[in-house]
């Protein structure tokens, strides 16, 4: 007998739902409004850069740590807005998206037995990184239908044993965003046990409600943080994976040894592109925060007028969905139906749980998509959902 090709510690862990969700999207022909990346084009002024780094020969092996003119741009964003100071050369790391920063995280500063504090719901390369690494995740559950967490069963997560506790704001897929008050109660407790905290920032450009405060500004936070970004949510290129890493040297220092067994570097003519991107004028950012309010209210108005119950989101562009209205008692199930009979592809939220059974009542919508593809997806549920009525 052939021994199974896969190790135990990937067992259990299977295809991702994005991926298994685009497949039956693909496979109905349904909107794909379930992983989250534009179908509308990115900035002009950025393609037209990765043209001049090609052809100015920035094709070669980029530096581990990111290319120089990338890590000052990203330096020099995270003290004009946030009045954050790093040091380009030793505290700044380029990934191959914030997926591979993760990754690399956890590979870094985990051992075998250390816990994790995980928000559930929760990104799903969250759990599965932590227990690659060996680690134990210890959940705090965001509670609908405000998706929020209480104190107590914060303060319960943490032991002995904790080496980190994971912050994603904005959140996704809640679309939360926390308050000063949440985070300086979750800055408390890291300095109380000792443990950094790994702050997940992909969606900063995204807040419509409330604001958006990097936990590594509140005192005593800066030299315990591990701050993580995408630029491809931020100018709408999510193919090109340029992620980063800021925080204290000795933390860069053991992602990177992690990061040069994984990829070693990242693309480099895309990092000499987002380089000048990250120089953008804060007109393009509040562009960008323009569009997709709208493209909320869209959604959220025609989600609401075909029978589901809705909150806005306060920042992402993820919509939660309540379902139970509809008649339905199972995220996956509804799901289902969607993808195949109403052609929507959306994602069962329960997958992004310990406890599924506090998912169970909602679906997840993507809408970083073009008003038109929105607007298709919200026909088509308004016709499944009220036919024959």
């Amino acid at each position: 007998m052939i021994r199974p090709p896969m190790s135990r510690r990937l067992q259990g862990f299977g295809t991702t739902i994005f991926a298994e969700m685009t497949r039956l999207s693909a496979e109905h022909r349904a909107v794909n409004l379930s992983q989250g990346f534009p179908d509308f084009a990115g900035p002009d002024f950025l393609k037209e850069a990765a043209t001049r780094a090609i052809l100015a020969d920035h094709n070669q092996y980029a530096r581990m740590l990111g290319e120089l003119p990338l890590v000052e741009a990203i330096a020099r964003s995270l003290e004009r807005r946030h009045s954050l100071t790093y040091d380009p050369e030793t505290q700044v790391c380029v990934f191959s998206g914030c997926t591979e920063a993760l990754h690399c995280s956890f590979q870094a500063l985990c051992d075998p037995g250390d816990e994790v504090v995980l928000f559930e719901p929760y990104y799903d390369s969250y759990r599965a990184g932590v227990e690659l690494a060996g680690g134990v995740p210890r959940f705090v559950t965001l509670r609908g239908p405000d998706f929020r967490w209480t104190t107590e069963d914060l303060e319960a997560a943490f032991s002995e044993r904790t080496r980190l506790v994971v912050v994603n704001s904005p959140q996704n897929p809640t679309g939360r965003v926390y308050t000063r008050e949440e985070l300086s109660t979750i800055a408390s407790l890291c300095q109380r046990h000792d443990v950094l905290c790994l702050s997940d920032e992909v969606y900063e450009h995204m807040v419509y409600e409330g604001e958006h405060l990097p936990i590594a500004t509140l005192p005593g936070m800066k030299e315990r943080t591990l701050t993580l970004n995408s630029t491809g949510k931020s100018f709408s290129l999510t193919g090109w994976k340029i992620g980063y890493a800021t925080g204290p040297a000795e933390v860069i220092a053991a992602l990177a040894t992690a990061h040069q067994f994984v990829t070693f570097a990242v693309a480099t003519p895309f990092q000499h592109a987002m380089a000048e991107a990250l120089d953008a004028p804060a007109s393009y950012f509040d562009e960008l925060l323009e569009s997709y309010r709208k493209k909320r209210a869209q959604l959220v108005d025609g989600l609401s007028s075909a029978g589901f119950s809705v909150q806005a989101p306060e920042g992402t562009y993820f919509v939660l969905a309540g379902i139970e209205s509809l008649g339905y008692s199972d995220d996956v199930a509804c799901c289902r139906d969607l993808v195949e009979k109403a052609r929507v592809a959306a994602v069962p939220p329960s997958v992004f749980y310990d406890h599924p059974h506090e998912g169970r009542g909602y679906v997840r919508f993507a809408f970083c998509k073009k008003e038109e593809t929105l607007q298709l997806a919200i026909d088509r549920l308004g016709e499944f959902f009220h036919a024959g009525t």
